[in-house]
């Protein structure tokens, strides 16, 4: 039986706190605001930023030395706020634990989405 797309999936960090929901292939903050989206496992904010991988857990991680990655060339528009969003999450799964090659993105930087990256090019 396949997975509902649209069913809130959410994303933790490693400490358990509800950081965002995933809906469909959109991300919100726990307030409700468009602040990223997923392609395939990869995610990225609002304005095309590479951020990192999302785990099975919940969790975006990527690998400490990893190179940042091209701005997503076409970023999707910004979507409509979702009709119900979850008042609050359920309890977090129990987190693998990391090796120092892996970092938990949300936990080394919990402002990550609220900053429009300074590496995008400025419009002409």
């Amino acid at each position: 039986m396949a997975k509902d797309p649209n069913k809130p999936y959410f994303i933790f960090d490693t400490y358990g706190d509800w950081q965002a929901t995933k809906i469909g292939n959109h991300i919100y903050s726990s307030r409700g605001d468009y602040i990223g989206f997923v392609e395939g496992e990869d995610v990225y904010k609002r304005d095309g930023e590479w951020v990192g991988r999302l785990s099975k857990d919940g969790r975006i991680l990527r690998k400490r030395t990893e190179r940042r990655r091209d701005f997503h060339p076409n970023p999707p528009a910004k979507p409509e706020k979702p009709e119900k969003m979850p008042p609050r999450a359920p309890l977090p799964p129990m987190m693998a634990e990391l090796n120092y090659s892996v970092i938990d993105v949300l936990d080394e930087d919990p402002d990550t989405f609220k900053r429009i990256s300074d590496l995008r090019p400025d419009m002409d």
